[in-house]
């Protein structure tokens, strides 16, 4: 920059001389008393708008409307106090409740039996008789008589419920053959399963009793066509099993077997 220009030039273009002022902190620089005045007014003018609008919602009061069906409610000042009529006193509380007689404890005084008086002795305790089916002269033992000719009246005998079957026991029952090859020689497919092209997996469940034989079969998703029927007869005619065991001994065991129908392509 030239002697001239220096004299003249202002210290933001002697620090940017040679940089290139159109970067933004040139421009910061030199417009910051401008910008700094502007926030001032601004501000400034916030503060009398806020200030202003608080004093006049201070001085306007506001106006209530009743509603149609809305109760006013007029307090009533309550009456003044008459100085010369008497206060009515606050009534004393209830009496404690009457102590209950009660005597001393006194030490007992050992006596002979000639210082005894019959008069001061207790009367004698009553004894307690058991009513039976004929006179008998009591024990001093304290046992309680036998009665020799008990009442031959029928006695109601109550049967316990039956214990419930359960569906898994420390040795589960197992068949001791080949399941698949029993169930693949036995099954018959229905005809009217094969006619509507019926296929499916039913659940069928027995009770193996403790001598492996198969009883109370049923089945618990049924799928038609005749299948579960098929399911059912072939269940009940496979041989004995062996039977489940609890603490080793032969238990009753509900087992469930699913069986799967399907077609040959």
């Amino acid at each position: 920059m030239d002697t001239n220009k220096i004299l003249k030039a202002d210290y933001l273009d002697i620090v940017f001389d040679g940089r290139n002022k159109e970067y933004g902190s040139y421009e910061l620089r030199r417009n910051y008393a401008r910008r700094v005045g502007r926030s001032l007014v601004f501000m400034g003018s916030l503060c009398i708008a806020l200030i202003g609008y608080a004093a006049l919602n201070m001085s306007m009061k506001p106006t209530v409307v009743p509603l149609a069906n809305e109760k006013v409610i007029t307090l009533v000042t309550p009456p003044p106090i008459d100085p010369v009529k008497p206060v009515q006193p606050t009534p004393p509380p209830p009496p404690p409740p009457p102590v209950k007689p009660m005597q001393r404890f006194t030490t007992p005084v050992i006596r002979t039996d000639e210082q005894v008086d019959e008069k001061e002795l207790p009367p004698p305790v009553r004894e307690v008789v058991v009513a039976g089916p004929r006179n008998q002269d009591g024990d001093s033992t304290g046992v309680d008589p036998v009665i020799e000719a008990p009442g031959n009246g029928p006695v109601p005998v109550k049967t316990p419920p039956p214990a419930a079957i359960p569906t898994y026991v420390d040795q589960m029952p197992t068949a001791g053959y080949n399941m698949n090859d029993y169930l693949s020689k036995n099954l018959m497919y229905p005809a009217v399963a094969r006619e509507n092209n019926i296929e499916g997996r039913t659940l069928v469940t027995f009770v193996v009793n403790e001598d492996g034989s198969v009883t109370n079969v049923k089945v618990n998703r049924p799928i038609g066509g005749g299948l579960d029927e098929e399911a059912m007869r072939v269940v009940s005619a496979m041989p004995k099993w062996r039977p489940g065991k609890q603490n080793g001994i032969p238990v009753k065991v509900y087992f469930t077997l699913p069986i799967n129908f399907k077609l040959a392509n």
